[in-house]
């Protein structure tokens, strides 16, 4: 897979996410998926973002920067939402927060097959003071 191929399918992976199209998760993730070091699978994913979704009713994934290296990607999403109670141990409590996360993907066979992912609480906890 090329540089522009990869990058065109992580872009149709965040319009999955932001367009909340849960049943075709499955042709942007791998059913062995590993978030963060742990094997969580494509259920236990997908039950991960349905819940950020419910707790953040108007979080939104902006692509901010992409680097494509096959098999991999390197993002920075940028989050300027709302979320209802706590958020990442904070509580944030309906205050719209802005913050960043800077993740990084392997795919295997076409589908995210790995995550690290790492969110800029400091940038939260900046706003809650």
């Amino acid at each position: 897979m090329t540089r522009a191929e990869l990058s065109d399918l992580y872009r149709g992976y965040i319009q999955c996410l932001n367009s909340h199209d849960w049943p075709n998760l499955g042709a942007f993730v791998h059913e062995d998926v590993h978030y963060n070091g742990k094997r969580i699978g494509l259920s236990g994913y997908r039950s991960m973002l349905e819940d950020d979704f419910a707790a953040i009713p108007d979080l939104y994934f902006d692509v901010e920067l992409l680097v494509s290296e096959p098999p991999r990607i390197a993002s920075r999403l940028r989050f300027d939402c709302t979320p209802r109670g706590m958020l990442f141990g904070l509580a944030v409590n309906g205050r719209k927060v802005q913050f960043a996360e800077n993740v990084f993907y392997e795919f295997v066979d076409g589908r995210i097959e790995t995550v690290w992912s790492i969110i800029d609480k400091a940038a939260i906890e900046s706003q809650l003071e």
